[in-house]
Formats: structure tokens, sequence, C-alpha cells
């Protein structure tokens, strides 16, 4: 009975033995087949990767054939590195301009203008030239409003001098001095010239002095070694200013 035992148990663990032994033979068959399957896909893989497609071939073909684009004259052809070349130049200098526009936007401590700043500035300016523009206009009306009051006082002047030619003239023919009418000529005649000599009317000197065509008319010319060379010898009628301005030149005779 042991035996019989020994023999149906033996029998039962070599089953189990080959069973895995026919279990492992089936996986090692089938890791060689994909191992066979997958080595024709990388050889395909790597042909690819070796042989560049159709189209690609094509287009460096056509890149090569292509000519290349010509500078201006004296500039051999241009590339794609120098157009990249110039575009990042022209990116720069956008680039820099608008930092220097933002720059110029704000103000020296790195703060913008208020526009109100602006506007009182430009107004700020705008009444300083207006004041000085009245100013001008006050001093140029001043000015021509003295220059009309000399012109009228001048005017009155030159027809107030005929009247003292004639007191002049009627005293030197007067004979007798101690006549009262005469006396009374005198004295209207002092007080006159007293009144002209107050508004800076003068008499011009010009016997004994050298003739001047700013304040002489020489009438007459005579020839005489006693005096000087263009000296005034004799006064005919009486020149006057006003305010250092000749209101009628003297007339006058001049020797050599």
């Amino acid at each position: 009975m042991a035996e019989d035992e020994k023999k149906n148990t033996a029998p039962e663990g070599n089953g189990e033995d080959i069973k895995e032994e026919a279990k492992s033979a089936d996986t090692a068959g089938k890791v060689e087949k994909d191992s066979a399957e997958k080595a024709p896909e990388s050889e395909k893989a790597e042909e690819k990767a070796a042989t560049p497609e159709d189209g690609s071939a094509e287009k460096a073909e056509q890149k090569a054939e292509e000519p290349k684009t010509e500078g201006p004259k004296g500039e051999g052809p241009k590339d794609e590195g120098s157009k990249d070349e110039n575009d990042g130049k022209n990116a720069g200098e956008s680039a820099g301009s608008e930092k220097a526009d933002e720059k110029a936007s704000k103000g020296f401590f790195g703060k913008k203008k208020d526009p109100r700043d602006e506007k009182i500035a430009e107004l700020k300016d705008r009444v300083l030239r207006q004041m000085a523009e009245f100013d001008n206009y006050r001093k140029r009306t001043e000015k021509e409003k003295a220059s009309m009051y000399e012109i009228g006082a001048k005017d009155v002047i030159e027809k107030i001098l005929p009247i003292v030619d004639n007191f002049e003239r009627g005293l030197a023919a007067a004979e007798n001095k101690d006549d009262p009418f005469v006396q009374g000529m005198e004295k209207t005649y002092k007080q006159l010239m007293t009144t002209l000599d107050g508004l800076d009317v003068k008499a011009i000197r010009a016997e004994g002095e050298t003739f001047d065509p700013n304040y002489h008319n020489a009438v007459m010319h005579c020839e005489d070694d006693s005096v000087g060379e263009n000296t005034v010898v004799q006064e005919l009628q009486k020149g006057y200013t006003y305010r250092g301005k000749v209101v009628r030149h003297s007339m006058v005779k001049v020797a050599n």
C-alpha cells in the first residue's frame, strides 16, 4: 500500500513541473515573436530618419536654387541674417524712441508734468507779454504827447518871435530914452523876454562866434583881415532855441 501511494504522488509532482516548463516556453516564444516583429519597425524608423521626406528635399533644393537678393549698388547680396540684424536694429531704435518719449513726458524727478501747471505757465507768459506791450505803449504815448506839446509850443514861439523883433527895432529907433513911452516899451520887452526865458526859450549867440550851420544862416559874406576865418561879424536877425532845439536860425554875415 505504501508503494502504491508513492507511485500515485510522484506523477502528480512531475506534472506540475511539466506545466511550468511549458508556460515558460510559451512566454519565451512570445518574447521572440515580439522582438522579431519590432525589429523591422525599428529598421523602418531608422531608414525614415536617415532619408528626408520628398517634400523637405524639394524645399531644400528650391531654397538652394533661389537667387539671393542683392542690396543697393556697392553692397553684396543680403541674406536672412542681415535682415534679422536690421529688424533687431529697427526694434531697438523704436524701443529707444519710446523710452525717450516717456522720459520727455516725465519731469526732472521722474514725475509726469501736470497739465494744469503747463496751463498756468502759458497764462503767466501771456500776462507778462501783455504787461510788456502795455508798458511800451504807455512810454510811446507819453513820448508822443511830449513831442506834440513841444511841436505846439514851438509853433506858438515862432509866432511870438516877430513881436520880439518889432520891440527891439522900436527901442533901437527911439531917440529919447527918458520918454515915459519908451520906458514903458522897455519894461514890456523885458517882461516878455523873462517869460520866454522861463519857458526855456534862449537866444542864439552869433556875433563874434565861429559860423555853425546848425544855428546860423549865412546870408552875407565879406572879407575882413581883422577877424578869423568863418567868423560871424554881424547878426541881422536873432535866432532862438526851445529846449535845446532850434526854433529859428540866426541870420548872420560871415567874414572870410
